[in-house]
């Protein structure tokens, strides 16, 4: 299956001048699709590190979307990196030349026409809100850090590019609490269980309160598998002595 990674890009990021608002979206347009994020990454605008990210990022082949970098001030570096990590010329794309031009008329030149400016043998990605274009290349689409054009964007290109992957209910969690146990306790039987279930994840998130400890422990992947895997692991508890409660999880 498709792994999805993200790119989240601006120094106002890392300055905590600004606070990302992409990730909890990303991951919830991921869910009602029945697809998941894989990995993410908070960059700044430096060439160097966004080079050396982005030359890592296309040789792994995941989906990939990334966030920010892609305007025409000085600080926006995010499209000659890509061109550079790719060993691409920058050129302007007819159809964001066009977008632009649309939308600025005469205004457009000389200026605005330089966010049309991509890596050569890039698709573009419509804008809904000024027709300033993000673009896609090899399986990774860079739109706007501005949440209001991202988010639409973004989901552009998941119901554009990936319909086939788009599999809705497809990942099930379950979660249940287990009373006065310990994460050392469990630890034998939690290695058991991933050994026998390796495509589904478990988690275990033990409680701060020292008075009333529990665990919650968590099975997520293909609905089936992990309904057959909780109803095994609620047995294993309950023959070691262990009380368990749901999690009615949203």
């Amino acid at each position: 299956m498709s792994a999805f990674g993200l790119l989240i890009i601006g120094d106002e990021l890392l300055s905590g001048k600004r606070q990302d608002k992409h990730l909890g979206r990303v991951i919830a347009m991921l869910a009602q699709r029945g697809l998941e994020l894989s990995w993410a990454r908070i960059l700044g605008d430096e060439p160097r590190v966004l080079v050396r990210n982005l030359r890592e990022s296309f040789a792994g082949g995941d989906i990939v979307f990334s966030c920010g970098g892609i305007g025409a001030t000085p600080d926006d570096r995010t499209r000659q990196c890509v061109a550079e990590a790719l060993q691409l010329p920058l050129a302007l794309q007819p159809e964001g030349v066009a977008e632009i031009e649309a939308q600025f008329g005469e205004r457009a030149w000389p200026q605005r026409v330089k966010m049309a400016e991509f890596p050569q043998g890039a698709e573009i990605i419509p804008n809904p809100v000024n027709r300033v274009s993000g673009f896609s290349l090899r399986d990774h689409h860079f739109v706007p850090g501005f949440p209001h054009m991202a988010w639409p964007m973004l989901e552009w290109v998941l119901d554009t590019h990936y319909p086939h992957l788009h599999a809705p209910g497809a990942v099930a969690e379950q979660a249940i609490i287990v009373r006065d146990a310990r994460e050392g306790d469990l630890i034998p039987l939690m290695e058991d269980f991933v050994a026998r279930y390796p495509a589904l994840r478990l988690s275990c998130l033990p409680s701060g309160a020292s008075e009333q400890y529990y665990l919650e422990l968590g099975l997520r992947g293909a609905g089936e598998l992990v309904a057959s895997a909780m109803q095994a692991l609620r047995a294993e508890l309950e023959a070691r002595g262990y009380r368990w409660e749901p999690i009615a999880l949203t």
